[in-house]
């Protein structure tokens, strides 16, 4: 029996059926923390692969080249530095109230009829230094006055919000999705940003702006009863999320605590073009990066540079610094207040490097055993484009248990060889980042954190949670993946 599942190609295809069973069973069942239920499943399927002992986990004198640790490491050290650095971005550019001059702005200029698409302009904007569930703590408020000004439904002005955070938490950098998948599959930064951009936009505009606009006017909610919206901008916190937390779409943890403190309008709050110029700094030197790369001779004094000012940790660097000074220290900040709120926003990162590095040394096991090349054998042998295999993997693994980074990470283990041996192009292999990560934020439900976050803080019963959050996040990930097969078929 133990010789089938290890060296015939139906017995490594059932190993690999059966872990993803178990995984999942630990995680909605038993309730168990997915970066164990990784290392559980990881492990088991080793040892009845037959992978020795010391290849697994090493020595007591030697473990670094173990499938362990190296598995850990060798997708840690790509992406702790970029989502810690990104997670410490959002959080000065969110206290300097940014998010609140941002909206007022846009609001001013859109006008009354135009609110919907300003709070989805700044959704879009603010999500991509600010985490999706941080985005929804600051914006809240920002929507009821909205709403209450309008005089419509609280959904006509969330839903594009919405649509804004949850495209760039899906498919840009420096979230933990994209820049994971980035990581997994090998994949140079600057193209997940243009290809995220490319796929990411049509999304928006049609879950956001479209459906935002429709189900906006047939589903009419009122602004919480407890929200305390005042005119100035600011407005208390709105209902919180059950029992105190809830885990984000990635995987994170959530608090409402700090909300007010968060919301409040700082005495001189920035410039829109301050706030939008450090959002831009990293976005254009990791581009810068990628084009210099492409276009600059090896040897190129300009292209080193470009090189070295484009890696996502420096770059990430260069704009935490310029937010420090101009958003803090210049505006009379201490360091000692930026140093608090920096340890403060990076508390609820450490589930998300767990899960990713649990994940990677599940790929890391699947290729070792052969699990991962049988799986990929089998998905030629079928006919099924890499890009569409990836996308309905990630979209399988995400309805069954919740979680866009188990999605990702266990998606990229699965299809990882296929992506090394098929010999594809940067530009195709960011095309299927962008899938996976469409995949992974489909059909939003009752076993999603996220879902729960949204319906307690725009005031929505379940039913109407799934009729419109739900249905939104769905038209994000299939409008998102249509636009990455299509060009697919011209890169």
């Amino acid at each position: 029996m133990l010789t089938w599942l290890q060296q015939d190609t139906a017995g490594l295809l059932t190993l690999a059926a059966v872990s993803v069973a178990v995984l999942l069973l630990l995680i909605i069942k038993l309730k168990l923390e997915p970066f164990i239920s990784l290392i559980i499943v990881s492990v088991a399927v080793a040892l009845v692969a037959g992978i020795s002992v010391t290849d697994l986990v090493g020595t007591p004198i030697k473990s670094s080249s173990s499938l362990l640790e190296s598995g850990f490491a060798g997708i840690l050290g790509h992406i702790a530095p970029i989502i810690g650095l990104g997670t410490v971005l959002g959080a000065i550019l969110e206290r300097s109230g940014g998010a609140d001059v941002l909206t007022r702005r846009l609001l001013s200029l859109f006008g009354p009829r135009g609110a919907p698409l300003a709070m989805g302009l700044t959704g879009l904007i603010l999500g991509i230094p600010v985490f999706f569930d941080i985005g929804i703590f600051v914006l809240a408020p920002l929507v009821y006055v909205a709403a209450r000004r309008g005089g419509r439904s609280l959904v006509l002005y969330a839903m594009p919000m919405l649509a804004g955070l949850s495209m760039t938490h899906a498919f840009l950098p420096p979230h933990p999705g994209p820049v994971t998948a980035a990581g997994l599959f090998n994949v140079d930064m600057g193209w997940i940003i243009l290809m995220g951009l490319v796929c990411g936009i049509p999304a928006w505009l049609v879950s956001g702006v479209w459906w935002g606009s429709f189900i906006g006017r047939r589903v009419l909610v009122e602004i919480p009863e407890d929200a305390v919206v005042g005119e100035t901008g600011s407005a208390g916190p709105g209902p919180r999320p059950t029992d105190d937390a809830a885990p984000t779409p990635g995987g994170t943890v959530a608090t409402a605590t700090d909300t007010v403190a968060r919301s409040a309008e700082p005495t001189s709050p920035p410039s829109v073009g301050l706030i939008g110029a450090i959002i831009a700094v990293p976005l254009v030197l990791i581009l810068g990066a990628t084009v210099g790369t492409i276009a600059l001779p090896d040897g190129s004094g300009l292209r080193s540079v470009l090189v070295l000012l484009g890696t996502p940790a420096i770059a990430l660097t260069i704009a935490v610094l310029l937010a420090m000074y101009l958003l803090g220290t210049r505006r009379g900040t201490s360091v000692a207040e930026l140093g608090r709120i920096s340890g403060e926003s990076l508390r609820p990162i450490g589930m998300i490097l767990l899960v990713v590095g649990a994940g990677s040394f599940f790929g890391a096991v699947l290729k070792a055993t052969g699990v991962a090349d049988a799986l990929a054998g089998s998905m030629s042998a079928i006919g099924l484009p890499l890009i569409a295999s990836a996308y309905l993997i990630s979209a399988a693994l995400r309805l069954a248990q919740g979680s866009a980074t188990v999605a990702i990470v266990t998606t990229a283990g699965i299809i990882g060889p296929s992506v090394t041996a098929g010999g594809y192009s940067q530009a195709q292999i960011a095309l299927l980042v962008v899938a996976v990560s469409a995949g992974s934020i489909i059909a939003s439900h009752v076993n999603d954190g996220g879902f729960w976050i949204v319906a307690k803080y725009f005031n929505m019963s379940v039913k109407q949670t799934l009729k419109t959050w739900t249905v939104l996040e769905t038209i994000l990930s299939v409008v998102g993946f249509a636009a990455a097969g299509l060009m697919w078929l011209v890169v």
